[in-house]
């Protein structure tokens, strides 16, 4: 039996009228015509159809009561998520005097959009260049085929051991505009190393900045680096973080899962350059695994072995860039000295990066607000108080209340189930920025004249701030200093709406916020920036084994992707906030992935025939629409509305229903299909036969041609129409009588 829902009046227009008409006589008896063509008759008309329209709006549920009714079932909208990235910063005239400092918390700005700076950095008058020998052919020309016999003989030959490997310098890009690779693979390098040049900036010698009174020396390093957005597979994503908890503080700290090495001015007795383990000052990449800041204290004056921090040159030109020698760069910078970065085990690899560069420091679009007068208890049981923000990082509230005129700080929780009577605890909802009290049952509630107050909190978040490339310009505090972003900040999205925090209802209700079932993960997993997600249990993606005991993989596509609009692909930041999402809800025992989409890449010809009367390409047009939606992985597109599902097969004739359902066409061809191989080459299919997906493939329409006629090869494009006719004037001679 289903609940009817309440109405609070429902009266209708005939009953406004038939009332009104009904009181005539009561108030004015003198009014004896009430036919329809009566003015005043027409004016009650009028009325009873205003009372109408109003008594609807008054029937509908406002959203403060809709608040209301999510925050009473603690299913409050979720707030928004910031933007997060790296800024660069760099001195506006590069000198040796005192180099300015930038601290954590400072604001820089896009336009009148602040971002907040999450750790401290010096902008010292250097800038870095990322390089990694990658693997190259080898030399076939008698001249590179003497150089290479020439670096060996130099290096007094090859050892028992030794084969050579031939490789070629690559350079990460630096910003949009450089030169270099947009991504550097360091784990397919030749060693797996990555080579870091510390070159002088513009007008400053690297020998200055070798001497003990340089800005260099015992300054902190803040080398600045990003990661890749995309996984190219779902075999190379990691398990949630719940697998390796962090160790307690009683023991000692896991070693680093990455060296860092500075080179020293000398080489070892080998004569192979020397380089000394650097001092890291803090790693908010967790060893390589997120993109973040590593800082790097440079040795004051010499170092631990007595060798002063620097670059030296071979003894002999032939051996610049073999063996533990840096790679030589083309324009020979200022090199002051080289870092390099290696895997301290073998089980570990360098991921790949999208940046790589100094003075740096990591942002999010975020502000931190600072002591915050709140209210006053009251003593009533659940109270609730409202922060002058909304938005708010849970995790940063600080919440004090006064008691007996001392400040005493009390706890967030996600709920007062397990709360005792005495218990200073207390629930936020982050998107609005209400603070609520216990109910002195569960919790313990404000007491009269009590003060309230948030010593601190950060707030912020949203869509706008996914800025581009070099959006980010100008720093509060007037540092001497330049500011930009070397790519797009993203992980940005906007705060839910109560429309889409009232669908989250019902799985809320059925997954009572733990997961344990396919559809438990799925739901859970839907939270701001996912247009869809999907489970896959037993599935382990490092492996394709589809009978993995204990093993869940949930797959996620984000709700938008400009570069990718037709196959979107997560970034790590959502795939990162989805798995803080699922694993504390996950059972202990359960291994968690949370992968981004593999594609399955089709193309499809289409060829109409259009019913007289009808645009032919206006038809195209339409077919072409509605095979893209209809083979769409998001929703609301896709044969059933939930976006094309995992494994499902691709059929011809299937295609050729759903195009058939546009006006206007006479008949079609037979659909063509064909389907990417691994060299890159479409493969037409048999019109016949569907084609075959994997169960964790999902379909990516690369390519779709829509003619009148014979429809085209299955990936081939339309031809465009010749470019039109310049007309060239040609003079003509006049005949002269």
């Amino acid at each position: 039996m289903s609940l009817p829902v309440p109405v609070l009046d429902d009266r209708t227009y005939d009953q406004f009228v038939a009332e009104l008409l009904g009181r005539i006589p009561a108030y004015t008896s003198e009014w004896t015509n009430q036919q329809a063509s009566d003015p005043g008759v027409t004016l009650l008309e009028l009325f009873s159809f205003l009372g109408e329209n109003l008594l609807y709006r008054f029937n509908q549920i406002p959203d403060a009561t809709r608040l209301w009714l999510l925050r009473m079932l603690q299913v409050p909208p979720q707030p928004a998520r910031p933007s997060g990235g790296l800024i660069t910063l760099s001195q506006q005239s590069p000198s040796l005097d005192p180099p300015p400092q930038v601290n954590q918390a400072s604001t820089v700005r896009a336009g009148t959009l602040p971002f907040e700076t999450l750790n401290d950095v010096t902008s010292l008058p250097v800038t870095a260049r990322a390089v990694a020998k990658m693997p190259a052919p080898a030399p076939t020309t008698p001249e590179l085929v003497a150089a290479v016999e020439r670096a060996i003989d130099a290096r007094g030959g090859l050892a028992q051991s030794e084969l050579p490997v031939f490789y070629a310098p690559q350079t990460l890009k630096t910003s949009p505009g450089a030169t270099g690779v947009d991504s550097l693979q360091v784990a397919q390098s030749v060693n797996g190393t990555l080579w870091l040049a510390v070159i002088a900036a513009d007008g400053v010698s690297p020998a200055d900045l070798l001497t003990p009174a340089s800005p260099l020396d015992g300054a902190l390093l803040s080398v600045g680096l990003w990661l890749t957005d995309q996984y190219p597979t779902m075999a190379q994503a990691d398990p949630c973080g719940g697998l390796n908890p962090p160790a307690p503080a009683s023991q000692a700290a896991p070693a680093p899962t990455i060296n860092w090495q500075i080179s020293v001015a000398h080489t070892a007795d080998d004569g192979d350059p020397a380089y000394v383990q650097a001092e890291l000052d803090g790693d908010s990449t967790t060893g390589l695994t997120t993109g973040g800041v590593v800082t790097i204290r440079v040795p004051a004056g010499l170092t631990a072995s007595g060798w002063p921090v620097g670059t030296v040159t071979p003894p002999s030109p032939d051996l610049a860039g073999t063996g533990d020698w840096p790679p030589v760069l083309d324009d020979n910078p200022p090199v002051v000295f080289w870092l390099r970065a290696y895997p301290a085990n073998a089980a570990t690899a360098i991921p790949d990066l999208s940046f790589a560069g100094v003075n740096a420091a990591t942002v999010d679009q975020m502000q931190t607000a600072g002591p915050e007068f709140v209210g006053t208890g009251n003593g009533m049981a659940s109270q609730q108080l409202s922060l002058v923000n909304g938005s708010v990082d849970p995790a940063s509230l600080v919440l004090q209340v006064e008691e007996q005129q001392v400040w005493v700080t009390w706890t967030r929780v996600d709920t007062l189930a397990g709360a005792g009577p005495n218990d200073r605890v207390y629930l936020l909802d982050a998107a609005s920025g209400t603070v609520t009290c216990g109910d002195t049952m569960r919790g313990r509630a404000f007491q009269v004249g009590q003060r309230i107050r948030a010593l601190s909190y950060r707030c912020g978040g949203g869509s706008a701030g996914n800025v581009a490339p070099g959006a980010i310009s100008t720093i509060d505090g007037g540092a001497a200093v330049t500011v930009t972003n070397p790519f797009a900040l993203a992980g940005g999205a906007d705060a839910e709406t109560i429309d889409q925090a009232m669908t989250r209802i019902p799985a809320e209700l059925s997954n009572h916020d733990r997961a344990v079932t396919a559809s438990d993960f799925a739901q859970l997993a839907a939270i701001q920036g996912v247009g869809r997600a999907e489970c896959l249990p037993h599935f382990y993606p490092p492996t394709l084994d589809q009978q993995a005991a204990g093993v869940v993989t949930v797959i996620v596509w984000p709700s938008a992707d400009p570069l990718h609009p037709g196959a979107p692909v997560p970034d790590r930041a959502l795939l990162s906030a989805v798995c803080a999402q699922l694993d504390p809800r996950r059972l202990v025992t359960t291994e968690l992935y949370v992968v981004p989409p593999t594609y399955h890449q089709i193309a499809v010809s289409v060829g109409v025939h259009a019913q007289p009367g009808y645009s032919g390409n206006a038809v195209c047009s339409w077919v072409q629409t509605v095979l893209t939606q209809y083979l769409s992985p998001m929703p609301p597109q896709g044969p059933a509305g939930a976006g094309w599902p995992l494994g499902r097969q691709v059929f011809g004739p299937e295609l050729m229903a759903a195009a058939l359902q546009v006006e206007g066409i006479d008949y079609l061809e037979p659909v063509q299909l064909a389907e990417l191989d691994d060299n890159g080459n479409w493969q037409p299919v048999d019109p016949s036969q569907p084609i075959a997906l994997q169960p964790w493939e999902v379909v990516q329409l690369s390519s779709i041609t829509v003619v009148t006629g014979t429809p085209l090869p299955p990936g081939q494009a339309i031809p465009a129409p010749p470019p039109p006719s310049t007309l060239l004037p040609i003079p003509v001679p006049m005949d002269q009588c």
